[in-house]
């Protein structure tokens, strides 16, 4: 069945585009349509890509949508922003779209353009009363300049596009986005995240202590911005869960391992001073010390109770669940 099945999405696509030979419809597209620096596209890959062009009537051909192999043996399938636009545009429910661009503006990032802090894209459904707002933060977004070394032993940077075209990137990724949360399109990925997640699946370097393997400046900014967040509203699992998606190697260890202790410390400050805390001597000297100054009836003396922390705690699994 599974043959049949691709069989017929082959000849689909070949009478579709006027290919008189189907093979010849495979092989320009395992040429065209993949971003592949080494090995070759499978006959499973290529009928992947074609059942998500399917799907969103998407064309291969004017790079509408093309694929990365991951290191699975599957796809990454990639829209390009005219695909997105096309899928949108076309969707029935449409109604419009505005964009509300945010008053504080970011001007030092080095190599990148002024850009609003954040965008926030608004979808309009015919069937719906209210609009689907989704907005975008600049900060969780940007991608800073690729730093390597030649054979030479020199160093250079090339700027990509959220040095180039920095609001235009945050303007799709809010867009990109807020379509997802309107129409419910899954399973597609717009280059950049795409390169992310290819990049998440690369090997991890070996012997994470080394002295010699140090974060980015950039993970090192982002760890201080996602701990931060984390601890206002209690939301560890979705800082960890940014991290995955958006860094890799030595970096991704670095912040779990940052996020990591300052959870701890967090859930540390939520426990209340009582006899669970045999094991720290200190603790249990300086609570029987003050006990044993209070005045008050034995009947009477009870531990602190961290109200606010056991509030702020029971927020935190709130906003997690």
């Amino acid at each position: 069945m599974a043959a049949v099945n691709k069989n017929t999405l082959i000849k689909k696509f070949a009478d579709k585009f006027n290919f008189p030979d189907e093979q010849k419809l495979i092989d320009t597209l395992k040429a065209t349509a993949f971003k592949l620096k080494e090995g070759v596209v499978t006959d499973e890959q290529m009928s992947a890509l074609l059942i998500v062009a399917d799907q969103y009537g998407l064309n291969p051909f004017t790079k509408e949508i093309f694929a990365y192999p991951d290191k699975q043996n599957g796809i990454v399938p990639v829209v390009s922003v005219d695909g997105w636009s096309r899928i949108i545009n076309q969707h029935p429910d449409m109604d419009g779209l505005e964009f509300v661009y945010d008053n504080e503006w970011v001007t030092d990032l080095a190599g990148a353009k002024p850009c609003p802090a954040s965008i926030e894209c608004v979808i309009y459904r015919k069937d719906r009363s209210h609009p689907i707002r989704i907005r975008e933060f600049l900060d969780e977004i940007y991608r800073p300049p690729y730093n390597g070394t030649d054979k030479q032993g020199k160093s250079y940077v090339i700027n990509g596009p959220h040095q180039t075209h920095t609001k235009r990137m945050l303007r799709h990724k809010s867009l990109i986005q807020c379509s997802r949360i309107a129409f419910g399109f899954v399973g597609i990925y717009d280059q950049d995240e795409a390169e992310r997640i290819i990049e998440g699946q690369a090997v991890v370097m070996t012997d994470p202590s080394s002295s010699l393997l140090e974060p980015s400046l950039e993970a090192k900014r982002m760890s201080e911005k996602l701990i931060l967040r984390a601890q206002k509203a209690g939301a560890w699992q979705a800082a960890l869960d940014y991290a995955g998606e958006n860094f890799s190697d030595f970096n991704l260890i670095f912040l779990k391992d940052e996020i990591n202790k300052a959870k701890a410390l967090a859930d540390a400050a939520l426990l209340p001073n009582n006899g669970s805390n045999a094991g720290n001597g200190s603790v249990n000297q300086a609570a029987a010390a003050s006990h044993q100054d209070d005045p008050r009836p034995e009947d009477t003396k009870k531990p602190p109770v961290n109200n606010k922390g056991k509030q702020a705690l029971n927020d935190a699994k709130q906003n997690l669940s």
